[in-house]
């Protein structure tokens, strides 16, 4: 198989067909199985032969030739496709690679991905090769193309323009544009988005929208635009809108939205009983949410909310792949698909005991069998290494003034506020719950200062390369602090460090660009556990810090934004303070 796009060679065809001609044996069977069989929306009994990574033959036959054959009984066993992760961001801390051994092991083995972080870290063309190689690990990867930085950047033009949309949409590793975080500017008549959506269309491809509250009308006229699926409904009425629109949708369950069990519910009161337009999606959770699961507790929560079984596995396989054009490959236990399975004891507990991924056993009886080599990859070789921070913070960069500052309200959202402490202080007085805010170039050009009303009440040192875009985020109480935090990021070449009185208190290094670890993600989940605790215990109150950090220069957002260009007023469009350069 041509590791990269599913489809294999002729000498790869002809094989396959000598097996079931009886002249070559199957690399691997699986007899006595109880498969889901999506073309007939039931469980079939049939034995599965296997060719290296696909699946050749699914009946009642076995194979004529079975020297050097791996024959597995799975009586009394249940096999179901691969999940399928239809909106992923996979550098949520963590990173491609090591999403995909974490979540091969409860099942999930395609990921339909945002590329955004490749965007700032490397050419369009550098950024096509690591899309593809990254397909070389036992998982698939598909890919979006982005329109927009959801954010104010100085230099817009050099991540996102004719050239580069075009050269993204060519790949066949890029399934959909979007997601459509600028969807008020397409609706309020910004031909040039359009201009990239037509593009897309043309390509063949789907655009996946963000439409959050969007009403009947908006949902209508966005879809006459070209958006094809949403991952924005809060509600069940949410959910039937975007059917009654002629929307796919994408039901979220996810670290700042865990809505699925209230949406399952809605929609039963709704009335929605027809699944085939619906699928599931973490969108891009923390580390520490997956803790409990990934694809398999969206099925777990599922089934508990009484979804037939089929519809359930038919949502995180058939459904999506059939969606993307990508069900002659994924989706279905059947001749010619991909050999990603999953084994389950009952249908009723989706987390298999077993799993295939590419033909290979990851898992097997409840046991980790996959191997370090499966998930090597060479990320020197992509060009993605430490931070290099060459420069240092002067006197000058801890310079606050203006009478506007950021509040948070919650997780995500941020709105103006008039600013009460002296921004000339070395310190902010522990009664205040406002800290220092600084937006700052990661190769050290320009610098944003304000103050951020209510992240956490004592915080005094703290420091991030993980961020939107890449640049340093540093807050604190202690302009002392927030330096020691910032020499300490810069000593180990990325991260979030949290510093308190000269000491480092807690820290995730991030030395893959700054904004991804090399650790597994149960390793991960630890080390985010133990900064989440910390900053709740200096006052963080929302649900996820590191979500507040990605989003604080996110104008898709309301109402008030530390970007690039500068404090962004979200609603009026437009400056209240420049960035400055240094």
């Amino acid at each position: 198989m041509n590791q990269h796009i599913a489809f294999w060679t002729k000498a790869q065809m002809r094989k396959q067909v000598a097996v079931i001609q009886g002249e070559l044996a199957p690399s691997l069977v699986l007899t006595n199985a109880t498969y889901l069989n999506t073309a007939l929306k039931k469980w079939v009994k049939a034995n599965i032969w296997i060719l290296q990574d696909r699946i050749v033959y699914v009946g009642e036959k076995m194979p004529e030739q079975t020297t050097g054959t791996e024959i597995t009984d799975l009586e009394g066993k249940f096999v179901v496709p691969g999940y399928i992760e239809p909106h992923c961001h996979p550098f949520q801390l963590y990173n491609p690679q090591s999403l995909s051994r974490y979540a091969l092991q409860r099942g999930t083995s395609v990921f339909l991905a945002d590329n955004f972080m490749l965007l700032f870290e490397m050419s369009i063309s550098k950024a096509l090769s690591f899309m593809e190689d990254v397909n070389d690990l036992p998982s698939n990867f598909f890919w979006w193309c982005r329109y927009d930085a959801q954010t104010e950047l100085l230099e817009e033009e050099n991540y996102f323009s004719e050239k580069s949309v075009r050269q993204l949409l060519e790949s066949p590793y890029v399934l959909q544009g979007g997601e459509l975080t600028s969807w008020p500017r397409v609706l309020h008549g910004d031909d040039t988005l359009l201009h990239w959506m037509l593009k897309t269309k043309k390509a063949g491809k789907k655009i996946e929208g963000h439409l959050p509250g969007a009403s009947e009308k908006t949902l209508t006229a966005m879809t006459l635009l070209g958006v094809d699926c949403d991952h924005e409904a809060m509600t069940g009425t949410e959910v039937m809108d975007r059917l009654n629109a002629g929307l796919q949708v994408s039901l979220r369950y996810s670290s700042i939205r865990p809505d699925l069990p209230k949406l399952l519910r809605q929609m039963k009161e709704e009335g929605i009983t027809n699944f085939e337009r619906i699928f599931m999606t973490t969108d891009g959770s923390t580390p520490a949410f997956y803790e409990e699961g990934v694809t398999d507790k969206m099925l777990e929560i599922a089934l508990e909310a009484g979804l037939d079984p089929v519809d359930a596995y038919m949502m995180v396989s058939y459904n999506v792949a059939r969606y993307y054009g990508l069900d002659h490959l994924f989706g279905m236990v059947a001749a010619g698909r991909v050999a990603h399975l999953n084994i389950l004891d009952d249908v009723t507990n989706p987390l298999p005991e077993s799993v295939l991924a590419k033909g290979k056993w990851m898992k097997r009886d409840g046991k980790d069998v996959s191997e370090d080599r499966d998930f090597d990859f060479d990320w020197e070789g992509h060009g993605i290494r430490k931070r290099e921070i060459t420069w240092d913070l002067q006197d000058e960069d801890f310079q606050f003034s203006g009478l506007v500052g950021i509040e948070m309200y919650n997780s995500v959202i941020t709105r103006p506020y008039n600013v009460s402490i002296n921004p000339f202080s070395e310190e902010i007085n522990e009664e205040s719950d406002e800290c220092f805010l600084m937006l700052i170039d990661k190769e050290g050009k320009w610098r944003i200062n304000t103050v951020v009303k209510g992240f956490a009440k004592n915080l005094y040192g703290f420091a991030s390369s993980y961020s939107n875009t890449g640049d340093l985020l540093i807050i604190g109480k202690s302009k002392k602090d927030m330096a020691v935090a910032f020499e300490r990021l810069k000593e180990v070449g990325g991260g979030i460090v949290l510093a308190e009185r000269g000491e480092i208190v807690a820290e995730i290094k991030l030395p893959l660009a700054g904004g991804m670890s090399n650790l597994s993600i149960e390793e991960l989940v630890v080390e985010e556990k133990r900064l989440t605790n910390a900053l709740r215990e200096r006052g963080y109150q929302y649900e996820d810090p590191i979500y507040s950090l990605l989003f604080f220069s996110s104008t898709h957002l309301p109402y008030i934004r530390i970007t690039q260009r500068g404090i962004y007023d979200v609603k009026k469009k437009g400056l209240l303070f420049p960035s400055i350069m240094r």
